[in-house]
């Protein structure tokens, strides 16, 4: 296990993210805390940061090594951006930084932080290609990826506090022409990437004024859901955001759910920049990523001491294995719940009795891992725990709506609470209900096939009768258990079967 403070010295906050990482958990965050620092504005016309700008920078400094302290942090990394790198008086505010503190910063570089985030992307989304960019205070930074492998970057020397002071200093946030203005100016730099455009893939954000994007829309459609790790915006989705931001006043951006108080004067440049690269990219989605620059340093720091500890090809994979860690899944009864609603899926297949369809297959085969995890807090309301605990959860690597169905088929035990749960949403059509019912069903049967966790159910086949079906069950050990539970929940099967099953238990005799 290893347990690390990440300092993030941006130009507009400062914050400090505590991770710790263990093969079993995988990387997980302890803490996170931040103060809007706005070292940007402490930078005078020749770039040189003022000394009440150094001293901000000390006491914060001071203040997050007493909280990693108590955390028992191996190490803490300050890491600092734009404000400290754009500094002409960079050397000073090291030495000073040293000499109170005892901190030696770590300064990113422009090529550095791009390669960052986009590391962080892609080993927590599985978006195979795609436009990254991270909208810091004073910096921005694009990359452009194809299989996950990164192709291009770039650091523009503008961020959301430099486009506030360029183009709105003394006017209001909305002021409609210093908006033509800036999206003029950005249009302008990004048009200067000539790899950039029409690129027809999602982009991705990163930071904060994208997570308040997609927290402001969040709001504004009363999304069912819990996070914004993954969430998704389409163009209409952006524009609706950015219209609701200039068409208020201050004080209405003081009450919008989502926008953060910190952010309310540089809110309007973010979505300037948001609008304009999408309109640029020729985008299809709109991504927010809640993983970037932090945890792309903190994977590669983790990648020292550890073998292949992230796999970008994976991600979802891991998610659910750490997931299952957490609510005290045992991986081999996980693994024989997989193997017995593979073989019903087989045998119903074969019958004709169910469509076979290889994506609905592997997510039905990734809810038998996670079934009924919520029984880790209750085992009288397992179902309902574990249906709020997957949909709520932010797992990397999948959609929000495979997220829910994961949640569906995990959570099974009946057509009437299966309607409830879905009825939250809204976001499945009669045939999907039909079609998350009948896999639902498989775990439940094959759950109750192994019930006692004693892997004593070997193999199975089926076969139709005139007047029914026989279901042979192989096992090897005591199935008292299994005997009893597979009679109760056979109704499950016959639904699909459409007639009634006999079930006959076979003792391996080798």
């Amino acid at each position: 296990m290893k347990r690390i403070g990440l300092v993030d010295i941006g130009s507009n906050t400062i914050r400090l993210v505590i991770f710790e990482y263990s093969e079993k958990t995988g990387l997980i965050e302890l803490q996170n805390i931040k103060t809007p620092a706005r070292l940007y504005q402490y930078l005078d016309a020749d770039k040189e940061m003022a000394a009440e700008g150094i001293n901000v920078l000390c006491d914060t400094l001071e203040s997050f090594q007493k909280v990693a302290d108590k955390f028992d942090v191996e190490a803490l990394y300050p890491v600092a951006t734009a404000a400290v790198r754009q500094s002409k008086n960079i050397t000073e505010i090291i030495d000073k930084v040293v000499e109170r503190t005892g901190i030696k910063m770590r300064i990113i570089s422009e090529k550095e932080e791009a390669y960052f985030g986009y590391y962080a992307v892609v080993n927590t989304l599985d978006y195979e290609d795609g436009v990254t960019v991270d909208i810091g205070g004073g910096s921005t930074e694009v990359t452009y990826y194809e299989d996950k492998e990164l192709k291009f970057s770039h650091s523009f020397p503008f961020g959301v506090v430099t486009l506030q002071k360029l183009f709105f200093n003394g006017k209001a946030h909305n002021d409609s022409g210093a908006i033509e203005e800036a999206g003029k100016y950005v249009k302008e730099q990004l048009r200067s990437l000539k790899w950039l455009g029409k690129r027809k893939v999602p982009i991705i954000a990163i930071g904060g004024s994208a997570r308040n994007f997609a927290r402001i829309h969040q709001s504004l459609s009363e999304y069912p859901i819990a996070g914004v790790h993954g969430y998704s915006m389409s163009k209409q989705d952006i524009e609706y955001v950015f219209k609701k931001l200039i068409t208020s006043t201050m004080e209405q951006l003081d009450d919008l759910d989502g926008l953060s108080k910190d952010r309310q004067d540089i809110i309007v440049p973010s979505g300037i920049v948001f609008t304009t690269l999408y309109e640029e990219v020729n985008a299809t989605e709109f991504i927010f990523s809640r993983k970037g620059l932090r945890e792309g340093i903190t994977m590669s720091i983790i990648e020292e001491d550890y073998k292949h500890p992230f796999d970008k090809n994976e991600v979802f994979k891991e998610s659910l294995r750490n997931l299952a860690y957490s609510y005290n899944i045992k991986h081999e009864d996980a693994l024989q719940r997989r193997k017995l609603a593979e073989m019903l899926y087989f045998e119903l297949e074969k019958m004709d009795l169910i469509a076979g369809d290889k994506q609905q297959k592997k997510l039905m085969l990734q809810a038998a891992y996670l079934f009924y995890l919520g029984s880790y807090i209750d085992s009288d309301a397992s179902s309902q725990h574990t249906y709020y605990i997957i949909s709520n959860s932010s797992l990397n690597g999948i959609a929000h709506r495979e997220r829910v169905k994961l949640a569906l088929l995990a959570s099974y035990k009946s057509k009437s609470l299966l309607k409830f749960f879905m009825d939250e949403t809204g976001w499945f059509s009669d045939k999907e209900r039909g079609e998350i019912q009948v896999l639902g069903s498989i775990l439940k049967f094959a759950h109750a096939l192994n019930v006692s966790n004693t892997r004593v159910v070997t193999e199975l086949y089926m076969e139709q009768e005139k007047e029914h079906v026989n279901l042979y069950i192989h096992y090897s050990g005591d199935p008292i258990a299994e005997e009893y539970q597979a009679e109760r929940q056979k109704k499950h099967l016959e639904k699909i079967t459409k007639s009634k099953i006999n079930i006959i238990f076979t003792e391996n005799l080798h």
